[in-house]
């Protein structure tokens, strides 16, 4: 269920980032060729970008397609390395619930106090700052899952990328 979850909030996070890239060419033909500036293209892209980005982790992680540095970890002996990738995973899954943590109270307080970002388009403040618990929730998840089946040998290690 996590696996799917996860999938659409990926093609979620691919809608974004390809809706903020056409507000983005529209801002830019309006405001060079036509000399018609929007309020709204680029506000609204930043926070297709933020939401796109933050959603996408946990997939990045899921099908390893985060950058990885294992000049080290190549040299070592599968079993080692399971044990290595388990441990990153719990490190991610710890990182995560951390900002988690932090991130709902800075969320929350926006919410109740009403602050707006202060643009021209005065957005509710929270609207961007939600994407950080919820997509760190969703890599918490995602990293404890990739700890566990990591460590019982159901998931390849970095070095093995699954297949979709």
């Amino acid at each position: 269920m996590i696996d799917r979850f996860v999938t659409a909030l990926a093609w979620l996070a691919a809608a974004l980032f390809t809706i903020s890239g056409c507000m983005l060419t529209y801002e830019v033909v309006a405001r060079y060729f036509f000399v018609k500036p929007t309020v709204w293209a680029a506000e609204l892209s930043q926070l297709c970008l933020i939401w796109g980005s933050l959603i996408a982790m946990a997939w990045a992680l899921r099908f390893h397609r985060h950058i990885v540095v294992d000049a080290l970890a190549a040299q070592l002996p599968p079993r080692i390395l399971r044990w290595t990738d388990t441990g990153a995973m719990v490190v991610v899954a710890v990182f995560s619930a951390a900002l988690v943590w932090k991130g709902w109270p800075i969320f929350w307080d926006s919410f109740e106090r009403g602050r707006t970002t202060g643009s021209m388009l005065d957005l509710p403040a929270w609207v961007a700052e939600l994407a950080v618990p919820f997509g760190f929730a969703v890599l918490f998840a995602q990293a404890v899952i990739e700890a566990i089946e990591t460590f019982r040998g159901n998931r390849p290690g970095h070095w093995e990328a699954p297949h979709e």
